[in-house]
């Protein structure tokens, strides 16, 4: 009896040591309170998750996840956060990781932003209970992601970057010219950046779904944004040179 009970707590203990999450903080595409070329009015309305180029469009990253055949989609989930319109919980299909993705109403980009920010330093840590397990966000994942327009370009922005402990975190930030923009903050909260851009972008899912594929396989920092690279191409037919060029990892200059 008693070795059934230490085999029990042994795969629980394994079941949750193996439990990684993933938290996604998208900014709405908005025509009227961002300062982005606008795009036709369904897909840049920055209070409609539903049609929204960055989430509910074909490749947003709620329709683009929920599409896969490499994820399940699990459950809309109620935001205390009032700015956070729509919520939704995925899990992947091969292994014991998670994804929450947070579409934020267009007009909070700032607040979006600065959510994003403080997670990458370990702040704002969130729990969402799911089939009687706990699944820690915010802060106290090993994986984030910012999606959308770059809203550094217009604004800067204060908060807790101070990182809470030495765990790596992981950051993806999609938008343009990332690198430039975030390094100042990103550099604060000491997250590794996984992967950002150089240049002007389109902050589409395929991209961001590449790049998790590698990391889920724990593959290296520039065998995920190979991967990062290639998706982006793959869609944009912009040249695998031009990808790379576009799409970058770590602080130092690429060649």
């Amino acid at each position: 009896m008693k070795k059934l009970i230490v085999f029990i707590f042994l795969i629980l203990g394994l079941t949750l040591y193996s439990q990684k999450t993933i938290h996604v903080f998208v900014a709405l595409c908005d025509n009227i309170n961002q300062g982005i070329v606008p795009v036709p009015k369904k897909l840049g309305n920055g209070q409609n998750p539903k049609t929204n180029l960055y989430w509910g469009a074909l490749y947003g990253v709620k329709t683009h996840f929920k599409r896969s055949n490499d994820w399940t989609f699990i459950k809309k989930i109620k935001s205390k956060n009032p700015k956070i319109l729509e919520r939704v919980l995925f899990k992947h299909k091969t292994s014991n990781i998670y994804l929450l993705a947070d579409a934020y109403d267009g007009k909070y980009i700032k607040n979006t932003t600065i959510d994003f920010l403080e997670a990458s330093a370990g702040h704002n840590s969130e729990t969402i209970k799911h089939d009687n397990i706990t699944l820690k966000f915010g802060g106290d994942v090993k994986l984030l992601s910012y999606v959308g327009h770059d809203g550094l370009m217009e604004f800067s922005v204060k908060g807790n970057f101070i990182p809470k402990n030495t765990t790596r975190r992981d950051v993806i930030i999609l938008a343009c010219i990332s690198k430039n923009y975030f390094k100042p903050y990103i550099k604060k909260t000491k997250a590794n950046p996984l992967v950002w851009t150089t240049g002007l972008m389109a902050p589409e899912a395929y991209t961001l779904k590449w790049a998790i594929d590698g990391w889920i396989k724990n593959e290296t920092d520039l065998q995920i944004r190979e991967r990062a690279a290639k998706a982006y191409n793959n869609y944009q037919k912009c040249g695998l040179k031009g990808a790379k060029r576009l799409l970058v990892t770590g602080f130092k200059v690429d060649k």
